[in-house]
């Protein structure tokens, strides 16, 4: 698979690069996409909800009334459940919403992510560049040129670079990330990824083991 590659400036070099189709040209998995997704999902849960039960709950143990002869239901404590302020019914309580997955399934995954962008044209390679300073409107000028104004946009990087990471921090329809960082789920949720050239070496290697 041929994709031509463009300068930052959004014109094209004159070059082409051949996407590997064991990465890129794959019948897509939608459920091993799905199962990659949802964990990134529940990974990102905190768990750290919580609500207090009967035993929790401060408040005086004395019996509230006597145990016949009113004409209602017997009731032993301020904190049941019944009553304004008392303790909450299986209410909930912290907890690791993380489970675990196969590599050959995350993997494959990702191949399927990256060849459903692929088929949708949503793929650009373009030349490695770096800044000399952290700024962010070098990178907003990046964005433009790409036409990538308004839109999500997944920058994928050969390896870690701290001036183009920071400069694209505050935008948040941008995101950077290295080869070794992609995820099912960010390929999935933006618009356009662009692929620096010093990154394919390395999503292939990666892939394809």
């Amino acid at each position: 698979m041929k994709v031509a590659v463009v300068d930052i400036k959004g014109k094209e070099t004159g070059r082409e690069v051949s996407l590997s189709t064991d990465v890129f040209g794959i019948e897509p998995n939608n459920h091993a996409v799905y199962l990659d997704v949802k964990q990134y999902l529940a990974n990102q849960r905190q768990g750290t909800h919580k609500s207090k039960e009967r035993a929790e709950i401060v408040g005086s143990t004395r019996k509230i009334k006597k145990q016949k002869g009113t004409g209602t239901a017997r009731a032993g404590s301020i904190k049941s459940p019944i009553f304004k302020g008392g303790g909450r019914i299986f209410g909930p309580r912290p907890r690791n919403y993380a489970f675990k997955l196969n590599k050959n399934l995350k993997r494959l995954a990702r191949k399927s992510a990256l060849s459903i962008k692929a088929n949708d044209k949503a793929i650009t390679v373009i030349e490695d560049f770096n800044f000399d300073t952290i700024k962010t409107k070098n990178f907003v000028e990046v964005v433009k040129a790409l036409g990538l104004e308004g839109k999500k946009s997944l920058f994928v990087l050969g390896e870690s670079n701290k001036n183009v990471y920071l400069s694209s921090r505050n935008l948040k329809d941008s995101e950077v990330v290295t080869s070794s960082d992609l995820s099912t789920y960010k390929i999935l949720n933006a618009n356009k990824v662009v692929l620096l050239e010093g990154s394919l070496k390395g999503i292939e290697t990666n892939l394809s083991k």
